[in-house]
């Protein structure tokens, strides 16, 4: 092991970290995320809310003649989102129509396919000679998979959904609409959700690594126990005890979306935004793409050293 050594005067390279800053912030920063769940469970009102901007609107269908979707579509919305100087380009992947059928049988399949399409378009420009020196990173980042506030137990569709999901993307449930469930059903069906998972071996996100200290582990744990975010989502502002807040007002009172006592929104937007974002990208980067780069290349290779025996059988 290399021995440290101090300088005896100050040389200034330690201002490298001032240095990558700066071209960070002059950069921006690329955060992909998909929202997979059933129509009108308050997927766009959710990530609206997460962002405090309305970004994408509602695919539900407003009147009785529309027609239900037949398929599972893939629709993207782009938003640079500017806060501090700090800039923020954000590509929301919509999924309308997703198990809305009564036979739902293959309704995945596009976003596995969409997934690893981009995780394919982004290894073709890196092994392009000329390639370009920033390449646009369209690699889904996280995966947010609405659950039904049913009480009970997940859906057979929803434990085999997010085994798939969970191979190819960092997924991260929630439990959309809590506020319909009372605070004992919610902490039940939070643990039987626990189970289930625990039970169909789906591994979700976080993941700890070698690299990660004693406080990012602790971290993660919490967040486990957290897991599956219990939210509410709201682009209502409503006032309580004077003050305006984001909130939803009902007969039977006010649901403060931003208190934790109520719901665990705030939970689920500190961990995607303030503690965990930059480890999503990576993640990405490191464990779902690099994963998905070593297959193609091998494949790729085993293609090249038969072409050699195929050539000399037809000889």
């Amino acid at each position: 092991m290399t021995e440290e050594i101090r300088a005896t005067s100050y040389v200034g390279f330690d201002s490298i970290t001032q240095q990558i800053e700066h071209k960070l912030l002059k950069r921006g920063f690329q955060f992909n995320v998909i929202l997979v769940g059933q129509t009108g469970l308050g997927k766009s009102t959710l990530i609206n809310t997460i962002f405090a901007s309305h970004l994408i609107d509602s695919k539900g269908r407003f009147s009785a003649d529309e027609p239900v979707r037949q398929t599972t579509e893939i629709q993207t919305e782009s938003h640079v989102i500017v806060e501090n100087g700090v800039k923020l380009r954000l590509n929301i992947v919509d999924t309308p129509g997703f198990a809305d059928q009564v036979n739902n049988e293959g309704c995945w399949d596009p976003i596995i396919k969409y997934i690893k399409d981009q995780h394919s378009a982004y290894l073709r420009k890196e092994l392009t000679a000329m390639r370009d020196r920033y390449i646009q990173d369209t690699r889904i980042h996280c995966c947010l998979y609405f659950i039904s506030p049913t009480g009970h137990s997940l859906r057979p569709i929803d434990v085999i959904v997010m085994k798939k999901l969970s191979e190819v993307v960092n997924v991260v449930p929630v439990i959309a609409k809590a506020d319909s469930l009372t605070l004992e059903e919610r902490e039940s069906f939070k643990s039987k959700i626990r189970e289930e998972l625990i039970y169909n071996n789906i591994r979700l996100y976080p993941f700890d690594t070698d690299e990660d200290e004693e406080e990012e582990i602790q971290l993660n744990e919490t967040i486990r126990e957290v897991i599956p975010f219990a939210v509410v989502g709201s682009e209502n502002n409503v006032i309580i005890d004077g003050k305006s807040v984001r909130g939803r007002k009902t007969r039977w009172g006010v649901v403060n979306v931003e208190d934790p006592n109520h719901c665990e929104f705030v939970h689920l937007r500190n961990f995607l935004t303030r503690t965990h974002l930059q480890d999503l990208i990576e993640t990405t980067a490191q464990i779902h793409y690099e994963a998905f780069r070593s297959k193609q290349l091998l494949a790729l290779k085993e293609g090249v050293n038969q072409r050699p025996a195929a050539g000399n059988a037809q000889q």
